[in-house]
């Protein structure tokens, strides 16, 4: 069902408030792969009356008054991605289109959504109830954070929205534990994945560099990035603090990770996988193409790349759905009429993270002194593509499936690390479930920069694509692999870019035409890279490319047609 969004469908529910309102940067997809849909759904689930406002319109207040005023809280979210990576490119360019926005023009979106959103409802509702803040912009701005797009650091964005609370991570749980306390007039302060603004420290917690310092000092920026990074394993992790002025952020320990059956309750609840017609009215979404019927198996990745994000946002830990979940999920996408037996993708933010984790991180936390899979796959993680396999099998064999596509990207490192399934995986892979053309991101060539971004040594990648070719001449398949490149990452230069560029032409035989220059996001080691200018794990000076015209013609070295 979805969730309702005027007064007219809650009373049609015989409900006379809402306990909940949720505000979004997004349009509103009742969808499993949308946070603020989910959010919704849980809270429904566990007997709230939940509202949803969709891309508000900020000059006027006719839509944030829409639904009236929340009995409990507010929940503000600027969307799935950070509002400012929505709005303009790497080259500071304002985006035309918005695939999250009816019609697909860039015309809802605010810049800073969680700031504006909270500054719209405070100025149509004066002593509100509290407003809490989550979705991806709140969690990766959560601390003082480096912001490309002003080029400055900022805040933590608690302090300039000026809300009562922040949930960062997926805050399944710690939306309804916070939910029960203010219900029941509790204070919900030590709740695990909460952050708030308090006027004295919090003792026993870790207090990170203050604002001041770390907009003065680029080596106390460094020490305090790499404070909060490793404090967001929940089984390891301190609470942090952080002077803003005179008073501190506080951010509490992460949530624990979902057990399975409350992850598969969450895929279960009853999602419409479609825009609400109040604003489907407006113009269909674009992102609803390739959402509506693709299935989540998992979350978390332990991948670590240094230029994104999720491992801070979903964690380093996966948690993957039981197999009788995903295939209920088959079932339900096969009753929908629009549904044509096309499967988009089956995966999660790496596809070929399923079903395996190590043991000691499971039970001790993630190590604090090296990482998964870089720069090797530590002995410990054993990757074991068989559950992936048979999973695949299973969807393949639902009557109403014709065929289902793995469209998320994979870390090759570990089809070759895994001796037992690792081929197996790949054929089945080939043979089954790509098009013409299997996506992989090795990001660049030059060992020197794939350590810098946590990506496994081009060695690999020649390892991996002779065993594509391999097995596509054993399948008698004529399919090819389509490769992802970063320009202008922190140390590269035109002489790295043009080394890549031969490497294409001379290993890989391609024009590689999916580049993009690199964009600094908050919460990453790739911003800090960018903003120091250093190496934050040696404080070793690097070059970084901070011109605009001259990461595009980086970019332009690598996308220029040559004779393969």
């Amino acid at each position: 069902m979805f969730i309702p969004t005027t007064r007219e469908e809650a009373q049609k529910l015989g409900w006379h408030h809402f306990d909940i309102i949720l505000v979004s940067g997004d349009s509103y997809i009742d969808s499993p792969y949308m946070g603020i849909a989910v959010i919704g759904h849980i809270l429904m689930d566990a007997g709230y009356k939940v509202g949803i406002i969709a891309q508000p319109d900020i000059s006027s207040g006719d839509d944030i008054t829409r639904l009236g005023e929340p009995g409990l809280f507010w929940g503000v979210s600027a969307g799935s991605i950070d509002s400012m990576v929505s709005n303009y490119t790497a080259s500071l360019k304002k985006r035309k289109s918005d695939d999250y926005t009816p019609g697909g023009q860039n015309n809802r979106r605010p810049d800073r959504a969680t700031i504006i959103y909270t500054n719209l409802i405070r100025k149509f509702f004066k002593q509100t109830k509290p407003i809490v803040l989550g979705g991806m912009e709140a969690s990766l701005r959560r601390i003082a954070h480096y912001d490309y797009w002003s080029n400055k650091i900022r805040r933590s964005v608690l302090f300039d929205a000026k809300a009562d609370y922040l949930l960062y991570g997926m805050a399944d749980r710690s939306i309804i534990e916070l939910a029960a306390a203010i219900l029941r007039g509790n204070d919900p302060k030590s709740i695990r994945g909460l952050c708030y603004i308090n006027k004295d420290p919090i003792q026993d917690y870790y207090q990170l560099a203050s604002y001041e310092e770390v907009s003065s000092d680029k080596i106390a920026y460094i020490d305090c990035f790499e404070i909060f990074y490793k404090n967001n394993d929940p089984l390891t992790a301190k609470g942090l603090i952080q002077a803003h002025g005179d008073r501190y952020l506080v951010q509490n320990p992460p949530a624990y990770s979902l057990k399975q059956e409350e992850l598969d309750r969450i895929y279960a609840l009853p999602y419409e996988r479609a825009q609400h017609p109040y604003y489907e009215k407006n113009g269909k979404v674009k992102a609803l193409e390739t959402i509506r019927f693709s299935i989540s198996t998992h979350r978390g990745c332990y991948g670590e790349c240094n230029f994104c994000a999720i491992a801070v946002h979903e964690g380093r830990t996966i948690q993957w759905r039981s197999k009788e979940s995903i295939l209920n999920e088959v079932e339900a996408l096969s009753k929908i009429p629009e549904f044509k037996g096309i499967i988009q993708d089956l995966g999660g933010p790496t596809a070929n993270m399923y079903g395996f984790e190590c043991r000691k991180k499971t039970t001790r936390g993630a190590c604090q002194d090296r990482r998964c899979i870089s720069p090797e796959v530590c002995t410990a993680l054993r990757p074991n593509h068989h559950p992936q396999i048979d999973l695949l099998q299973s969807v393949r064999e639902h009557p109403q499936v014709r065929k289902v596509f793995v469209a998320s990207g994979l870390r090759y490192d570990l089809i070759i690390e895994d001796k037992q399934f690792g081929n197996k995986y790949l054929e089945e892979i080939l043979a089954h479930h790509v098009s013409g053309q299997l996506k992989i991101a090795p990001e660049h060539t030059d060992n020197k920069i794939l350590k810098l971004m946590g990506k496994p040594d081009s060695e690999k990648l020649l390892v991996f694509k002779n065993r594509v070719d391999k097995l596509n001449k054993k399948l008698n398949k004529n399919q090819y692999l389509t490769y992802y490149f970063i320009a202008a990452y922190p140390s590269c230069s035109d002489r790295e870019m043009q080394q890549l560029k031969n490497f294409t032409s001379e290993k890989l035989k391609v024009n590689p035409e999916q580049v993009q220059i690199f964009t600094p996001t908050p919460s990453t080691y790739a911003s800090v890279m960018y903003y120091t200018e250093m190496n934050p794990f040696t404080k070793e000076p690097i070059f970084v490319e901070k011109s605009i015209s001259n990461k595009n013609r980086q970019k332009e070295i690598l996308v220029k047609k040559t004779n393969v």
